[in-house]
């Protein structure tokens, strides 16, 4: 069995971060392993409190997974400090880890800031550099060109934009990006860059407000789909279907945004067995 990592934060409310990132492991029929960088307090309504694991227990979980372990694939989350950048960096280009997918997850999708501004140059330059695959939503992947190059206003309304501002982190990345459309003004959907490749995924409209986790969800499956063997572009089409399920099967939980089910067409196909 494919052995798959996630790097990330704990979200009590089992909605986001490694509780989702594991389930979908498990969707993917893989196997999921986790080094926890910060517990959070949420639920369907918001966080409510972040409290940051130290970097040499950051340090300490990679090595224990890293040192018994074979590592398919890796999956990075939410990174609040730069020190803990530090460490995921250190850890990962010491035990030379492959199929790289990062989530940077520095700014929310009503655009508020997760984290500071040192953090998210550690990031850019640091593991950027050992990523394959970098998924930014729109209001990162314009942070993350503004870092790039400072003097120019970005703005992300249409595909045409996001081809632009793709560009712009290609290019200093040399890695592949996939932007997340989701909020576009005209036609939703995601785009995949690498080498001279645009490839669009369209996004299919569901009528629901439980999305919480998409984010997790779709970075972890296509960690899962590479640690499994799949070449990028297939990877990243297999987990635009698993997202798309798991918001076709979202939970209506809580008071606020429910979230994604990763396991519900697992559910679906074993109750057809049953019968039931």
């Amino acid at each position: 069995m494919r052995k798959i990592l996630t790097i990330a934060g704990s979200d009590s409310s089992g909605g986001a971060g490694i509780q989702t990132d594991l389930k979908t492991f498990s969707a993917c029929r893989t196997y999921g392993m986790s080094v926890i960088t910060a517990i959070t307090a949420q639920n369907t309504m918001g966080v409510t409190c972040v409290e940051n694991v130290s970097p040499s227990m950051v340090s300490s979980q990679m090595s224990a997974v890293f040192s018994d372990i074979e590592v398919d694939a890796v999956k990075i989350g939410m990174l609040s400090e730069s020190s803990i950048i530090d460490s995921v960096y250190e850890g990962l280009t010491k035990y030379g880890a492959k199929n790289i997918v990062l989530d940077p997850v520095m700014i929310s999708t009503s655009g508020y800031d997760l984290i500071d501004q040192m953090a998210k140059s550690a990031m850019i330059e640091k593991l950027f550099k050992i990523a394959d695959l970098v998924t930014p939503n729109i209001h990162e992947a314009i942070a993350i060109a503004s870092i790039l190059e400072p003097d120019e206003d970005y703005s992300i309304k249409n595909t045409d934009d996001m081809v632009y501002v793709g560009r712009k982190i290609l290019n200093h990345t040399n890695k592949a990006v996939l932007i997340k459309g989701g909020h576009l003004e005209d036609d939703a959907c995601d785009l995949l860059l690498y080498g001279d490749n645009l490839i669009y995924y369209k996004n299919k409209r569901i009528d629901t407000k439980n999305t919480h986790g998409t984010g997790c969800t779709l970075s972890s499956a296509i960690a899962a789909y590479l640690g499994l063997g799949y070449q990028l572009k297939e990877a990243v089409s297999l987990a635009k279907d698993f997202i798309t399920k798991a918001i076709e099967h979202s939970l209506d939980i809580g008071r606020g945004a429910g979230p994604t089910n990763p396991m519900g067409d697992i559910y679906d196909k074993l109750d057809m067995i049953k019968g039931d």
